[in-house]
């Protein structure tokens, strides 16, 4: 059966500079024991063997309560047996990646504008990462694009969008009240103190803002 997307979605992405190696896989584990649904393995200065190595270690982790996508390296997960890969807007196209990974796999596509959205859902991408949703240190310089572009896309296509960019747990309720399906953090929750309780205060604010959505349709 092919996989989808938990309504609503809190992916997490991975990010040695804030966490590496047994660190890093704790941290993910605690932040799903909290209510991550996705885990997304970016990690691109990392060698295929090592990026491997460290999907399988995620993948044996988190057991199967959440889903485990790569970035990028359609290698890799297939390899790992993951659920799927997120491709950037200039990677594999989304028919060949998805002929690698099978028919089952989620595949997931970068996007930053409304054409880039359309472009993807007609080449049968299953999920949106849309951004930058606000300021953030992982892409320093890039102007925010606000709520407002998942707004535009949810319009222009169908498919789920998650909202990715300084998302925290003051402001991932707008993004999901915009149209979005879900939302991807990186520091909010592994750079916290405690990833797990980080991931319940998301998880909430998520299923609430959800509803509330759900509700005014």
């Amino acid at each position: 059966m092919p996989r989808r997307l938990p309504q609503p979605c809190l992916c997490l992405v991975t990010d040695r500079r804030i966490a590496e190696g047994q660190a890093l896989v704790e941290r993910v584990v605690q932040a799903v024991d909290g209510g991550v649904d996705m885990v997304q393995l970016r990690e691109k200065d990392l060698p295929g063997a090592r990026l491997l190595e460290l999907a399988q270690s995620l993948k044996t982790a988190i057991a199967g309560r959440a889903l485990l996508v790569i970035n990028e390296r359609v290698d890799v997960a297939v390899a790992c047996r993951a659920d799927g890969a997120q491709l950037g807007e200039e990677a594999l196209p989304v028919a060949q990646a998805r002929a690698l990974l099978g028919p089952d796999a989620l595949v997931g596509r970068s996007v930053h504008c409304v054409t880039g959205a359309k472009e993807a859902a007609a080449q049968g991408a299953d999920f949106l990462v849309a951004g930058t949703m606000y300021a953030t240190g992982s892409h320093p310089g890039q102007p925010p694009a606000g709520p407002e572009l998942v707004r535009r896309m949810a319009q222009a296509c169908s498919i789920p969008i998650i909202g990715i960019g300084g998302i925290t747990a003051a402001n991932a309720g707008e993004v999901v009240l915009a149209g979005a399906q879900g939302v991807a953090v990186i520091s909010s929750i592994l750079a916290a103190p405690d990833p797990g309780e980080a991931a319940r205060r998301l998880k909430q604010v998520l299923t609430d803002a959800w509803r509330k959505q759900r509700s005014n349709d």
